[in-house]
């Protein structure tokens, strides 16, 4: 069945982590529980792994235990100059704007996060929609509830012609089990959770060539750069 509907992650997934961002608000978050929440340095690790596995955020595990602001969080953990980690990625929206299927973000981040991420690469308008963290609310990947609010925000009624790209193997599985096609992005090789890997999702035509299976030609889509298209 052909691939109608693409969810991308956002974080390390449309970047690479190796810029620099990613860990840069894994730090910020770290922060927030020792500079505002006042919690224990020594304790952090330990309760950011536990929510982690147990919540599957550190964001709902602190929701769930401390009943935080959700909003000074995410303020907090973001709060960073992306034009120091991110520019405009010209031949990744020519990568996008190639796919025919229809684009979502679906992300554990919140909104505003994700369009400025959007907007730092030059891609904002490559996509149809973002499932963010308060439309997934009380839920986030992994849990497999997050995966059925994001198919039903997109008006997606058959799983099997989706597919899902992102950097952690542990949310493909659960869209995989749902009949999702997976892609992990940011490694290569055989994962039991991915039907493909790729070490960065400019490699994506290569990897995945059957997205294009029924593109049409550039001539018939005026979103399409032709040069762009040979370049890729």
């Amino acid at each position: 069945m052909p691939f109608q509907t693409l969810f991308f992650d956002l974080d390390a997934t449309l970047y690479p982590e190796s810029n620099g961002l990613w860990p840069a608000i894994r730090e910020r978050i770290g922060q927030y529980m020792r500079e505002v929440m006042h919690l224990p340095e020594d304790e952090i690790p330990r309760l950011r792994d536990y929510y982690y596995h147990n919540f599957g955020t550190t964001l709902r595990g602190l929701q769930t235990q401390y009943n935080i602001d959700t909003r000074a969080y995410l303020d907090f953990v973001h709060n960073l100059p992306l034009d120091e980690y991110l520019r405009p990625d010209p031949e990744l929206r020519r990568l996008l704007l190639s796919l025919p299927q229809r684009r979502w973000i679906f992300t554990n981040s919140d909104r505003p996060h994700a369009e400025r991420v959007l907007n730092a690469l030059g891609i904002a308008d490559c996509f149809e929609g973002i499932v963010d963290v308060y439309a997934l609310e009380p839920y986030c990947k992994p849990q497999v509830e997050s995966y059925r609010l994001a198919l039903d925000l997109a008006g997606v009624a058959d799983p099997g012609t989706c597919a899902l790209l992102d950097d952690s193997t542990r949310n493909l599985a659960p869209a995989k089990d749902l009949g999702i096609f997976t892609v992990l992005v940011g490694s290569d090789g055989v994962h039991p959770a991915a039907d493909r890997a790729l070490e960065d999702i400019h490699d994506l035509r290569h990897v995945v060539p059957e997205f294009w299976a029924s593109h049409p030609s550039a001539e018939e889509d005026p979103t399409i750069d032709p040069k762009g298209l040979e370049d890729l």
